[in-house]
């Protein structure tokens, strides 16, 4: 069966008389009326201008990008607290208004005054005693007298200061200052303006109190003068109250003998 088909086959090809002008017009009119297409280029050949392609129009994105932003501007966000100052409008008095707080956060106190002082400086004046303690009797005759606390005092040390004026010779004279314990209290000195060889000077813990004490040697004499008197000490840290503080003085003066008494105040 298929040389039989193959045998027919060849005798209708050498029985074929191609008409060559009828071919070739055909060629010629197929020229004429149709351009030759061109070949599409290959994926690999292609490629690189794909990617460039892309390239350029994301540089084209970032640079939109970036005019947008630089155009679009928007206030900067304040922190907590801070005040912004707002731009009036023409015939307005411009104001500083602070910035509102996220809800729930503490608002703190308005300031009501400096912070008082904790580890330097004077005690505190609401430590003040009262200016005469109960029973004080602060001039008697040619005496008078006035206890304070030293501007000079600070947390750690203090010094009590004792002055007495007199009218008239004293020919007897003793000055007591007690200084309560209220912790730590311990003598670092005492001093007087009269002179130190006219009196026997001590200081000594007695019933709760450190007491210093100026006695007049016999014979001498104290002059109808100021005289000072003060007591040096260290104390606990921190504001010592100066409340049972006291002093007592008793002379003789040529009228008869005269006693003063009184606290110690703390500097306005």
């Amino acid at each position: 069966m298929n040389e039989e088909i193959g045998r027919r086959l060849r005798e209708t090809a050498e029985a074929h008389q191609p008409d060559r002008d009828r071919m070739l017009t055909r060629v010629h009119r197929g020229m004429a009326g149709t351009a030759v297409p061109r070949r599409r280029p290959g994926i690999a050949r292609s490629w690189p201008k794909v990617v460039l392609a892309g390239s350029a129009a994301a540089g084209i994105l970032a640079v939109a990008g970036i005019a947008v932003a630089g155009s679009v501007q928007t206030a900067p966000a304040h922190p907590d607290g801070e005040n912004t100052l707002s731009v009036p409008s023409p015939g307005e008095t411009p104001s500083t208004t602070p910035s509102p707080r996220a809800t729930g956060d503490p608002v703190p106190p308005p300031a009501t005054g400096y912070p008082s002082r904790t580890t330097t400086g004077r005690p505190s004046s609401s430590a003040s005693p009262p200016a005469t303690q109960a029973g004080a009797r602060v001039s008697d005759g040619p005496l008078s007298s006035q206890g304070s606390l030293d501007p000079h005092s600070t947390v750690f040390w203090a010094q009590s200061t004792l002055t007495v004026d007199t009218g008239r010779p004293l020919t007897a004279f003793v000055a007591e200052v007690r200084i309560t314990q209220t912790g730590g209290v311990r003598s670092t000195g005492q001093w007087q303006t009269a002179p130190a060889d006219d009196f026997t000077v001590t200081a000594q813990e007695s019933d709760g109190a450190v007491v210093f004490r100026w006695e007049l040697k016999p014979g001498r004499v104290v002059p109808a003068a100021h005289q000072v008197f003060a007591v040096q000490y260290n104390h606990a840290a921190g504001a010592r109250p100066a409340g049972r503080d006291s002093y007592r003085v008793q002379a003789t003066a040529s009228d008869g003998a005269h006693t003063v008494q009184g606290g110690f105040t703390t500097p306005g």
